[in-house]
């Protein structure tokens, strides 16, 4: 995929005529308000600081005003209430998470680029979401929804075991020094998780550019027995896996990852699936 832009902050506006990317799902606007009702949850957004640092902003008059209208349709905090992702995406597709999304400019490529699944984005950042939502309103872009929280607390409540088609983790905090190891999200528990998550034939796509943590995600994912490697990385077969597998291999490279790129950083990338019992 191309480079995409993710320092843009551009305000909300239409684009006069830009095609819609939504033709394959209902739009925005079609959407009941009811089907994005979510529930105050307070502090539980910010449950514990194992898989991410809690970063403070404030919205741009422009964000908030996108906020307001259109995260009551397409967001929900976190939750007891499980995800029925068939009614809150208007039609039954192949669904996708992806943990951690940031400002949600791969995420929405990713949206664009396969507009058969569903997406969904995780994220606890205010101000990285309100610049998704931002994005989602102006391109029109129908199949990604997105839930404010901590990833671990919304794969175990909200979301079904053997419902996911694919989870996606690109960067996480790799949180480097030694006595942090143990706030790091991709753990075996964590592995474990998400690979009870999956249907048999799912995907999970792991980026990082930290050598430390690339070896411990590798250990870890790899002693999960329910999952198979599928690149090279893996032990797997890229060449092939990507011809068969449910979800694209394929992920768009960010222009702060292109300038860890050209400074020398190495991306190490993971994809497993989860076997069929």
């Amino acid at each position: 995929m191309d480079v995409v832009n993710d320092a843009a902050n551009h305000p909300v506006e239409s684009v006069p005529g830009q095609p819609s990317t939504a033709s394959a799902h209902p739009k925005l606007s079609e959407i009941p308000h009811e089907a994005g009702r979510r529930s105050t949850t307070g502090s539980r957004l910010y449950p514990r600081v194992t898989s991410f640092r809690s970063r403070r902003g404030a919205l741009t008059p422009n964000q908030q005003v996108a906020w307001e209208r259109t995260w009551p349709v397409i967001g929900r905090d976190v939750a007891n209430e499980p995800v029925d992702a068939d009614a809150w995406f208007g039609r039954s597709a192949p669904l996708v998470i992806e943990i951690g999304c940031g400002t949600g400019t791969a995420t929405a490529a990713m949206a664009k680029a396969e507009p058969h699944l569903n997406l969904i984005g995780i994220e606890v950042y205010q101000p990285g979401l309100a610049q998704l939502v931002c994005q989602i309103e102006r391109e029109e872009i129908g199949n990604i929804r997105l839930l404010r929280g901590d990833a671990v607390d919304v794969l175990e409540n909200m979301v079904a075991p053997e419902s996911l088609t694919g989870v996606r983790v690109f960067f996480p905090d790799p949180w480097p020094k030694a006595r942090h190891h143990k706030r790091r999200l991709l753990q075996a528990p964590t592995f474990a998780l998400i690979a009870s998550r999956l249907k048999p034939g799912g995907v999970l796509h792991v980026a990082t550019d930290h050598a430390d943590y690339a070896e411990h995600i590798l250990a870890v994912g790899s002693a999960e027995p329910l999952l198979t490697g599928l690149n090279d990385t893996t032990g797997g077969d890229s060449a092939a896996n990507r011809v068969t597998a449910p979800i694209g291999f394929e992920r768009p490279v960010t222009k702060f990852e292109g300038k860890g790129l050209r400074a020398g950083s190495a991306i190490n990338e993971f994809i497993w699936g989860k076997i069929d019992r």
